[in-house]
């Protein structure tokens, strides 16, 4: 690319050839088109009443409205498109829920400095007043935010439902809402004086074929492996369980070397030394008192006779993973040999189980369990990822209102509030950051619109409806998407986590101020090799 010098009149070359440049108002338009076009993307999904979208790879069909799953699955190229995609999986990855509402919010912050721009409003002016109507925002949504403790189950309850509604698992939400509830609160741990939750001490797995209601909370551990042995019990209870990382089978060593064998005594002598050695491997096992066993690795044939002889329920080959998720949800230690078994380093459980017709085992009844595992069953493995998206999206939220202690009214009511609350509060800025606030304030209106849209009645009568209600007083006032009323939606128990909410206007905020202020654009095109 070439710039013309001043003084001479002559071409300067600054960029390579291969860089595509696009500058001034043509940048600040082509990001303002971009995050529009990922905002309408996912709009119409908002909601309980949103639609699905298809996502077709090859083979592979996906029928979803799960915003964090539509994005991750677009190929997109355009760098601004790019960052509102990121700032939707930044949301994910914090709360694990509102990735559509986020992505909207861009859309419509970047709509809103649009008009601002072409009333000759300068970026840092809407930049400034972003900034400002932010700040405030995040205010009230404090002072809108209302307390729940982990004993409040009713209330996390409803927080789990309003996640997972609009999924296609109605049959279940009842029974999948209590599920996730007592799941993290299981594992939840305040001996920090915090509470804190690990959402990968919830394992979720799924199973096809039986009826999508089988939905079942584990207080231990399944593990896809059957025991070694069909003479073993098929179930242990008042299990005592071993874990050992190394295989229980003679290894080949590192370093190579020869034995000379002369005669068919040595030979004898070399079986029965290695026999030996095998079954003081499954001696000490049984000597520790375990009557379950977990191995990582292999077992060899005459170990695992020994052990089916004393009645003890084995599994090899357990991954790593699934491993260390037993010996924290069994309150037990993995331990590298088996000679450094103890009475102390088994994990204790109510019983231990091959689940009928399956390679599945079942470890139940883990006391003080600080692992626990959500089973999904179902027919067709669309419904099994439906419910299982689902699961995901409410223990996050259930994670989020716990860990934070708060929660915010749904169905638009907290948007609807900072429309009418952040215009009064525009009146008290001066100059053009007035406006600025102002369009800030404008732009939650996409939220109560694309709701009333989505469910089928008029957005701008609703809207309407829901200022005047929030206008008088009325701050729990939101749109049942069902009735079409408006109601007061914490009676309706519809509720969100308030990290949720924050999370969205303040990304959707900065990313939308980052965008505006950037009036040129420079891309690099890759060539072919070669070239």
């Amino acid at each position: 690319m070439a710039n013309q010098n001043q003084l001479t009149g002559q071409p300067i070359i600054i960029l390579r050839d291969n860089v595509e440049q696009t500058r001034g108002h043509e940048a600040q338009r082509s990001n303002i088109l971009a995050a529009k076009a990922i905002s309408e993307a996912v709009r119409t999904t908002l909601g309980p009443r949103g639609m699905d979208k298809m996502l077709v790879h090859g083979d592979d069909i996906t029928i979803t409205n799960d915003g964090a799953t539509i994005l991750s699955e677009l190929s997109v190229q355009h760098p601004g498109a790019k960052m509102v995609v990121e700032v939707a999986t930044a949301q994910d990855d914090e709360c694990g829920d509102g990735t559509t509402t986020a992505a909207i919010m861009v859309g419509s912050f970047m709509e809103q400095a649009e008009r601002m721009l072409k009333m000759g409003i300068h970026p840092t002016n809407i930049s400034k007043g972003y900034s400002l109507g932010m700040k405030k925002s995040l205010e009230i949504l404090s002072e809108l935010a209302v307390d729940v403790t982990p004993d409040d189950k009713e209330s996390l309850k409803k927080i789990a439902k309003t996640a997972m509604i609009g999924k296609a698992i109605e049959a279940v939400m009842e029974k999948a809402a209590d599920i996730v509830v007592d799941a993290v609160a299981t594992i939840a741990d305040s001996s920090s004086g915090r509470i804190s939750i690990d959402e990968d001490d919830i394992l979720v797995k799924t199973q096809t074929g039986d009826a999508m209601d089988d939905i079942e909370l584990v207080r231990g551990v399944i593990i896809g492996k059957a025991r070694v042995d069909e003479q073993m019990p098929k179930i242990v209870t008042g299990a005592k369980v071993a874990m050992i990382s190394t295989p229980l089978e003679i290894t080949k060593t590192q370093t190579k070397s020869k034995i000379k064998i002369s005669s068919s005594e040595q030979v004898a002598a070399f079986g029965d030394a290695e026999r030996a050695s095998l079954k003081k491997i499954a001696d000490q096992i049984i000597a520790s008192g375990a009557n379950v066993l977990l191995c990582q690795k292999g077992i060899a044939d005459s170990v695992q006779f020994y052990l089916a002889k004393a009645g003890i329920y084995t599994l090899e080959d357990v991954p790593e993973k699934e491993m260390k998720y037993a010996a924290k949800a069994l309150c037990g230690e993995i331990v590298n040999k088996a000679e450094d078994l103890t009475a102390e380093t088994l994990g204790t459980a109510e019983q231990v189980e091959q689940m009928y017709g399956e390679d599945l085992t079942k470890i139940s009844g883990c006391e003080n369990a600080k692992a626990v595992t959500i089973l999904i069953r179902g027919s067709t493995q669309y419904l099994i990822d439906e419910l299982d998206r689902a699961i995901n999206d409410a223990k996050r939220v259930i994670q989020d209102a716990m860990e934070d202690g708060k929660y915010t009214i749904g169905g638009a009511a907290v948007e609807t509030e900072m429309i009418v609350r952040i215009r009064e509060y525009a009146t008290t800025i001066g100059g053009r950051e007035q406006i600025a606030v102002e369009a800030f304030a404008n732009a939650f209106e996409i939220i109560p619109i694309t709701l009333a849209e989505n469910s089928g009645f008029n957005p701008i009568d609703k809207l309407v409806e829901l200022k005047k209600a929030h206008s008088n007083g009325q701050k729990n006032a939101g749109l049942n998407v069902f009735t079409g009323k408006i109601v007061d939606m914490s009676e309706e128990g519809v509720f969100e986590p308030m990290r949720v909410k924050r999370q969205a206007i303040q990304s959707a905020a900065e990313i939308a101020s980052l965008l505006i202020r950037v009036d040129d654009m420079m891309v690099t095109q890759s060539h072919a090799p070669g070239q």
